[in-house]
């Protein structure tokens, strides 16, 4: 503005997990990578750490990252895998065990998951198998997996037989959520993984979801006072989900919310790249709420609130009404069936009262799901 003023990266913020022996920080801010070496002093034997990644990210970040590590003294040995989906694969399970055997890991050394959601789901199992277990670190580099994957805990690999069948509960040692990491993303990254902090209002804070109208283009922006405030509250929203239910046997099924809708679309698509998976939980959270208000359950000035706020964010809020596309009501119904916790023609939703009181919905019915879908895409 002329002035010469620059603007200064707010404070991090921590976010403990509360879990007993197994509690751990999430780091949340501009500059937070500059903490890793710090803290990883603190938790290793011996200073050196095993670094897993994609191609993608070891071009954007590996000269920053093995700097900050450098600095504390600490060596890394690196594994770079292809990006995507199919990386999360037995075949790739067994070449990171080998790497980390290879490389004599022991018990007490760290693997530190340097990337998106795939690569933190397939180095938490990694970690939990290798000689049943080693520490792990995660330094997640999108925006989804900041708010979502790389806290909680939940790790797997992927079967032919569908998403996330083969996994373990392991919780990390720290979370490095570093949002100056975010302008590398795409637009669309970005926007895929802002669905999920809407999600976090959805849930159980209609006060941050109001915030989330007036601020939400400048979360997407990464404004660093906005980005850091929207990745701290959803980050301690899950944080106390997880802390009250670990292994997801009660409450944890709110952070659901979208998914059950949403993983039926992605499966209908074939897991292609022109539906991600936080862009079907934006068009799953809008059909939760829209089925709410048909089921006369939800406000439906809630569920329109819900569509405007996604819109407003570039999300689409409706099935992609593509003339002989791969969505029908029947198939969608028939995805959501194989949900492991389906049975005698019902299926658990996450639907809401309002904005902010999200439930669990046991036993939806599926031919009212089906019904209802099918208006949908008659609309569409």
């Amino acid at each position: 503005m002329g002035t010469g003023m620059t603007v200064t990266a707010p404070p991090l913020e921590t976010v403990r997990v509360e879990l007993g022996p197994r509690s751990y920080d999430i780091l949340v801010g501009h500059g937070a990578l500059a903490q890793l070496g710090p803290r990883l002093t603190t938790l290793l034997k011996r200073p050196r750490v095993f670094v897993l990644t994609d191609t993608h990210v070891e071009a954007a970040h590996r000269a920053r990252v093995e700097a900050t590590l450098a600095a504390s003294g600490i060596s890394s040995d690196w594994l770079a895998l292809t990006p995507g989906e199919a990386t999360k694969s037995f075949a790739n399970l067994d070449t990171i065990l080998d790497w980390l055997l290879d490389g004599s890991a022991e018990r007490s050394d760290v693997l530190l998951a340097l990337g998106g959601g795939v690569i933190g789901d397939i180095a938490g199992l990694s970690a939990s198998l290798m000689k049943r277990g080693m520490g792990f670190v995660q330094v997640p580099t999108t925006l989804l997996a900041q708010v979502d994957s790389s806290v909680g805990g939940k790790t797997a690999v992927n079967s032919p037989r569908g998403k996330n069948l083969i996994g373990a509960f392991y919780q990390p040692q720290l979370v490095i959520a570093d949002t100056e990491l975010l302008a590398t993303l795409p637009p669309r990254e970005l926007r895929a993984g802002y669905a999920e902090i809407i999600k976090y209002g959805l849930i159980n804070d209609p006060g941050f979801f109001a915030w989330l109208e007036q601020n939400g283009a400048r979360v997407v922006a990464l404004e660093p006072d906005a980005i850091t405030h929207a990745v701290a509250v959803s980050c301690r929203a899950k944080a106390a989900i997880v802390a009250e239910d670990e292994t997801e046997k009660g409450v944890r099924a709110l952070l659901n919310l979208g998914h059950t809708f949403g993983h039926a679309l992605e499966a209908a698509n074939g897991y292609r790249p022109d539906l991600l998976h936080g862009e079907a939980v934006a068009i799953g959270m809008a059909l939760a709420f829209r089925y709410g208000a048909k089921q006369g359950i939800t406000p439906a000035d809630d569920a329109e609130r819900v569509r405007r706020s996604l819109e407003a964010a570039g999300l689409a809020a409706a099935i992609p009404g593509r003339q002989g596309g791969p969505y029908t009501a029947a198939r969608l119904v028939e995805l959501m069936q194989q949900d492991k916790k389906a049975s005698g023609g019902k299926v658990p939703l996450i639907l809401a009262h309002r904005i902010g009181e999200a439930y669990i919905h046991p036993d939806a019915d599926l031919a009212s799901v089906e019904a209802f879908l099918s208006g949908e895409l008659l609309e569409a």
